[in-house]
């Protein structure tokens, strides 16, 4: 990829992140999505419902270092009226039902996942009604991901995901390899340089085709050790960016 040639020679290496999301227990495709990024190198941040999540999960992740939690709501349930997006963090309840759901889940990880528990909330459906983000940090969480392009709420390190590998108005599987890689090309061009602005792959193991994980196989394989990139663990990106 001459995007990533280009880096190098700039000595400006472009930082990628991986996020997937749904996870509660053990399954054959997150053995498979496991098996992936330990042979590339591939730190993986695992979005995990907590309210669906048991001892079954923690202990297949112990002995898995690349693998970093997140918050994943609580229950991943959809309390929007018939007709509206699906949210579980949106204006729909009353807010401290909401935040005390979180602060519940943020809990709940860190009992079963110790210090592999990162404090950082992905809003199932990567929809939060903003009005929750100021109560986010006196929860104990440290940082925010959704999808799309950042709009800084400067109350919170906001870590999005950009390129989603799954059509989910189509096929429900995963999309056209052209397409992605042209998302990828799209999004280097966006980049600024700030620590915080990094090209977030989005996936969902669980609806995973073969589409899906060849996109995944071949994107690790024109990365991996390339000196125009890098793959790096999300907390060591939030905190790389508060320093």
């Amino acid at each position: 990829m001459r995007a990533l040639d280009r880096a190098a020679e700039n000595n400006r290496p472009i930082t990628f992140w991986l996020r997937d999301d749904d996870a509660t227990e053990p399954t054959n495709p997150l053995e498979q999505l496991l098996e992936l990024t330990a042979e590339n190198d591939v730190p993986l941040t695992l979005a995990v419902i907590p309210a669906g999540a048991g001892q079954s999960l923690s202990a297949r992740l112990e002995d898995e270092p690349l693998v970093t939690v997140a918050v994943h709501g609580w229950s991943h349930q959809n309390h929007a009226p018939e007709g509206e997006k699906k949210q579980e963090l949106g204006s729909h309840r009353d807010p401290a039902v909401v935040l005390a759901e979180i602060d519940q889940g943020r809990k709940r990880l860190e009992g079963l996942f110790g210090e592999r528990a990162f404090p950082m909330l992905v809003p199932p459906w990567n929809r939060i009604d903003r009005g929750l983000l100021p109560a986010l940090p006196p929860l104990g969480i440290q940082a925010l991901s959704t999808f799309g392009r950042e709009n800084g709420n400067g109350r919170i390190p906001l870590l999005n995901t950009h390129i989603d590998i799954i059509d989910w108005h189509g096929t429900r599987g995963g999309r056209s390899e052209d397409l992605l890689f042209g998302e990828v090309l799209r999004r280097i061009g966006e980049l600024s340089g700030h620590p915080l602005d990094t090209i977030g792959i989005l996936s969902h193991h669980l609806v995973h085709d073969a589409s899906a994980w060849r996109f995944l196989e071949t994107l690790f394989e024109l990365t991996r050790g390339h000196p125009g990139c890098r793959w790096m663990r999300s907390e060591e990106i939030v905190r790389t960016a508060q320093h």
